[in-house]
This record gives C-alpha cells, structure tokens and sequence, in this order.
C-alpha cells in the first residue's frame, strides 16, 4: 500500500486492511488518477438508476467506470445490473471499498 491513512480517516483495522470512510476512499482514488493525468469525474446519470459513482478517464483513451462503496459493503442488485451492463459493452467496470483496491486499479 502507498500510503498509510491518517489516524482520522481509520476507522478501525481488520486482518491487516485499513478500513476508511467512503468519502476517503473516493477521494484517494480521484488524487491517484490525477496523478496519472487523468481525470476521475462524479457521474451522475439522470434517468438511470445504479449507474457506477465514477467515470475514469486516463490516457490513451482508456475509459472505466467505479463504484465506491463502504469497506466490506456489497452492490445492490440494480448496481450488479448495471455493472454487468457496462461489462456487456466491453467497459470495465470496479469496486473500490479500500485504499488497497484503489492500488489494484491504478496499477
């Protein structure tokens, strides 16, 4: 992991993992794509629920989509729907609930 999480973005430790509030989590992954000159835009979807909270933008034209969730929380079935939409088109589509997984996207 590159970066350890402050002592108040911790909320507690379990086998390991730093577990961390969503926004934190969000907000990491927005400064890690950044720093690979992309950009990580809040999407929002007017008409179309369960759309993925992120759309990844990096270059060479690489586009995916992530959904940030709260450590250990699951996607709701309309999320899991729209995931495997997205995946059916050829996108990928992640999701992040750690710091530990946003390294996993940006790798």
């Amino acid at each position: 992991m590159a970066d350890t999480p402050s002592k108040k973005d911790i909320l507690f430790k379990v086998k390991g993992m730093y577990m961390v509030e969503e926004k934190q989590v969000e907000l990491k992954l927005k400064q890690e794509i950044e720093k690979l000159g992309g950009l990580c835009l809040k999407f929002v979807s007017p008409g179309m629920s369960g759309m993925p909270d992120r759309l990844i933008l990096l270059p060479d034209k690489k586009i995916y989509f992530a959904e940030l969730k709260a450590p250990g929380e699951k996607l709701r079935p309309l999320q899991l729907k729209r995931k495997e939409q997205l995946e059916s088109l050829g996108f990928k589509v992640y999701k992040i609930d750690s710091y530990e997984k946003v390294e996993e996207v940006i790798r």
